[in-house]
């Protein structure tokens, strides 16, 4: 027998947290078929002396929702070694969406995920689907170049059977019940799971909150009783009304799996998770298969004062979320609405801290203020640093942006959230914020901060952390570890190189939009599925050529 691909010469590391060895791997119509000795020819060739030989990484929250139906590349997250995605998270999937509510859904998009509605309406076109499985449809009939797993989203979900008074009332009886045989109907189709957020973040079009923040912890509850009847994941981002004891109830009575978003370090100063942590214990005793979501990086964010979404979740910032243009400069003008904000965000406000965590990226009328700290420039200038940034932005008319590390910027408290056995490293948030950040680097981020620098894990058990760990909480099977007959996801890669370029903006979106991509170091191959689709950081795969990756439906994932 010959092999359609080998790897020779590498270090394997399988995902399980078995040790590491030396090997190859012969690899045949997609599937594994020799592990460690690999004598036959082949008919292409991986030289991996030198270099890790794992399993695909397993990223469980992106937001590629609708990007992956005009990017079946998914860039950039197989640059940095995944191979398996899961779409849907905080609730914001695309399906189900009626034709009138397109637009409302789009627009909902634009703010949470910082993708201009011109792009999402170029690239989604007619869109070809209205329920989910329709959706689960499209999606395999598309193709993609890694695999997908997709959970049916609150939002869609109640603006489907509410209407536009979604964003602004709880659900009766009756809607409760049809929304959960629409669940039920998604997980028999395929999906995933069902996924929800009651974040005061999640700011829709309009400065209206997204419709899953309307509803109440029971409707919530009851939806999730279908993951009890056919199987299935929660994933849930928490806020009032939704967290470790709406967690506990939907595993208790369903005993599906629920992961939340997210445990974080430093969220209102050093010590600020323990509190979690104790809760995530806790659950953990009883037996309930609760697993909060960890971050390995500061949540970042870039953002210019017309779409100022760091803040929107601000009380104060309603009004301006939901003002023209004009309106946000009139409000950005106004004294007495700045010691509002003050209070919360000036010195001495409750997250006034984050000013000296802040840089100045782009400031057209000047160009030399760029990469200044923003506190730094207040104290030089003797004034509070809200007044610098808001009168800098009516000077640019607010074409400026900042980058802010928002939270989990302790990389000592970071630490300790790894190595908590309750975690999963998730919120790469893939696909999402597309102008404000890039965290699809999480991998590349975590292997050469967290593994080379402060050696803080063994590769294998950093492997099995990005791999094994996160398949298993998400019910993925068949993914997560190299073994002989499994499907032949595979990163190679070189351990003392690996890592990331930082950010670079790009305007390849539809309609010419813009987001921001981080460029892999380190990776010299990725493979789904046995086809080789990124080699030396190019890619071996192209959009309109047969893609390897598949659509890994619930039950069959």
């Amino acid at each position: 027998m010959s092999y359609d691909l080998k790897i020779t010469g590498g270090t394997i590391v399988d995902g399980t947290g078995a040790a590491r060895y030396l090997g190859d791997l012969g690899i045949k119509d997609g599937r594994i078929v020799a592990m460690g000795g690999a004598p036959a020819e082949a008919q292409r060739t991986i030289d991996a002396t030198g270099r890790i030989v794992a399993p695909g990484f397993v990223d469980i929250h992106t937001h590629y929702d609708a990007q992956v139906l005009w990017d079946p590349l998914v860039s950039c997250s197989p640059w940095h070694g995944v191979t398996t995605i899961v779409m849907g998270n905080c609730g914001f999937s695309v399906a189900p969406t009626r034709p009138e509510h397109r637009d409302l859904i789009m627009r909902t998009l634009e703010n949470v995920e910082g993708m201009s509605v011109d792009a999402l309406r170029a690239g989604l076109g007619d869109w070809g689907f209205e329920t989910f499985p329709e959706y689960l449809d499209a999606l395999d009939a598309n193709g993609c170049a890694v695999n997908m797993a997709a959970m049916i989203g609150h939002t869609a979900l109640r603006m489907y059977v509410l209407g536009e008074e979604a964003t602004e009332r709880e659900a009766t009886e009756e809607e409760i019940a049809r929304q959960r045989e629409l669940v039920t109907e998604a997980l028999e189709a395929g999906a995933l799971g069902f996924a929800t957020s009651r974040a005061n973040t999640h700011v829709g079009y309009e400065g209206r909150p997204v419709p899953s923040r309307l509803a109440t912890s029971e409707e919530i509850i009851e939806i999730a009783q279908a993951l009890g009847d056919v199987g299935g994941i929660m994933q849930a981002t928490q806020g009032r009304g939704l967290s470790h004891d709406e967690f506990a109830r939907v595993a208790e009575t369903t005993g599906a799996n629920v992961s939340w978003t997210a445990l974080l370090a430093s969220t209102v100063g050093p010590g600020s998770h323990l509190k979690d942590v104790e809760k995530a214990h806790a659950l953990a005793e009883r037996g309930l298969p609760v697993f909060p979501q960890v971050a390995v990086q500061p949540v970042q964010f870039e953002m210019s004062w017309k779409a100022p979404f760091i803040y929107e979740g601000m009380r104060v910032f309603q009004p301006v979320a939901q003002s023209d243009i004009d309106g946000r400069k009139a409000y950005y003008a106004d004294r007495d609405w700045r010691e509002q904000f003050k209070e919360k965000a000036g010195n001495g406000g409750k997250i006034g801290d984050r000013w000296a965590r802040t840089e100045i990226t782009w400031f057209p009328p000047d160009p030399a203020m760029e990469g200044k700290n923003v506190q730094e420039l207040a104290d030089e200038l003797g004034q509070d640093p809200v007044d610098v940034m808001l009168d800098m932005a009516l000077d640019a008319d607010l074409d400026m942006r900042i980058v802010q590390d928002v939270v989990n910027h302790d990389r000592n408290e970071i630490d300790e959230l790894l190595h908590d056995p309750t975690t999963v490293i998730g919120l790469s948030d893939a696909g999402a914020h597309a102008s404000q950040l890039c965290d699809a680097k999480y991998s590349t981020e975590f292997l050469s901060t967290f593994v080379r620098e402060r050696k803080s894990f063994d590769i294998e058990q950093a492997v099995h952390m990005l791999t094994q760990r996160p398949a298993k909480v998400f019910g993925i099977e068949d993914r997560g570890t190299l073994r002989d007959g499994g499907w032949a996801d595979v990163v190679v890669f070189d351990m003392e190189n690996v890592g990331h370029e930082g950010k670079r903006r790009v305007y390849d979106l539809p309609a010419g939009a813009d987001r921001l991509v981080s460029d892999a170091k380190g990776i010299d191959a990725v493979v789904v599925n046995g086809t080789v689709i990124r080699q030396n950081g190019e890619d071996s795969v192209s959009a309109d050529s047969a893609l390897p990756g598949k659509l890994l439906r619930h039950g069959k994932a």
